[in-house]
């Protein structure tokens, strides 16, 4: 839920900035995509549904935008938090359940994770199980032939109702901290993802949320991590490669990199449009270039303690 309000809360305040420059909602408004992360709670089966009734509602009663404006488009990836050292073979068993999540839901767009993401970067053998999750949902699985097939369930129904109340909710909060902005600033948003972060690692370690191989019904030895035969690494000389890149670039453009980065400079003090300098500048510069001539005009982020 906090996922879902936040970024919704982040799109409209995207919609109120680029109105204000004077764009046209029916222009942009159909480019705008959305990203969300499906877990395994029942919340996640209706978080499509409550993202397009609430953008809907808004874009056509506040904004008056067209038909094809009021339609959000988004992608979903499952979840990361999800896939753990110990049992890995049963990550596919849940980010298989989160895809069915995600396709009952109607996403535009899939990301299945590796199963071996919790130890290493995914094998090429790992991602072809991976796509096969889906692949088989969307080839394989007869319901899927069917378009929104739990349309009309009462608990889909029930749940649809309860997220989009709990998300409106959640914007009351915002606005009452200033909105997004506002809110930003106060660390409001940050705080309460650490909170659930936190929450999640206490229902885990107690055992009042069950994962089966790390909390519960372990294997006779315990079920400790086991590491995958192959594990990906970043070889010494690649990191090394890859300093010896940065600074010769470093050195190549070290004359238009600094007119670069003035320009960038002096949008962001400007309150220009930072985009088009920035598309010039990563011609000649690095992104630790740039990060730090912005942080030089607009500060750095410091992490409270």
């Amino acid at each position: 839920i906090t996922q879902l309000a936040f970024t919704l809360a982040n799109g409209f305040t995207y919609v109120e900035y680029y109105l204000s420059r004077g764009m046209n909602l029916d222009q942009f408004g159909p480019n705008l995509s959305f990203f969300f992360s499906n877990g395994i709670d029942p919340e996640y089966a209706v978080i499509g549904r409550v993202a397009r009734r609430i953008w809907a509602k808004a874009m056509r009663e506040k904004y008056k935008a067209s038909p094809r404006a009021q339609m959000l488009k988004y992608h979903i990836q499952t979840s990361g938090r999800s896939l753990h050292a110990q049992e890995i073979d049963f990550n596919d068993i849940r980010t298989t359940l989160q895809a069915l999540y995600a396709i009952y839901d109607n996403c535009n767009s899939l990301h299945t994770n590796a199963y071996d993401e919790a130890i290493t970067t995914p094998t090429e053998h790992s991602v072809r199980r991976a796509m096969a999750i889906q692949l088989i949902i969307n080839k394989e699985l007869g319901l899927t032939k069917n378009e929104n097939p739990l349309q009309g369930s009462f608990i889909i129904e029930a749940l649809t109702d309860l997220v989009e109340e709990a998300v409106m909710t959640e914007f009351d909060r915002i606005t009452e901290r200033g909105g997004v902005i506002g809110a930003m600033e106060t660390m409001y948003q940050r705080s309460r993802i650490q909170e659930e972060s936190l929450h999640y690692e206490m229902l885990k370690h107690t055992g009042e949320f069950p994962i089966i191989g790390v909390n519960t019904f372990l294997a006779k030895n315990g079920s400790p991590t086991l590491t995958p035969g192959e594990v990906i690494r970043a070889e010494e000389e690649e990191k090394e490669g890859q300093l010896r890149q940065v600074t010769n670039m470093h050195k190549r453009y070290a004359e238009e990199s600094r007119d670069a980065i003035a320009q960038v400079q002096q949008a962001a003090i400007a309150g220009n449009n930072v985009f088009e300098s920035l598309l010039e500048a990563v011609k000649t510069c690095t992104l630790g270039q740039l990060s730090e001539a912005l942080f030089e005009v607009g500060g750095a982020y410091r992490r409270n303690m």
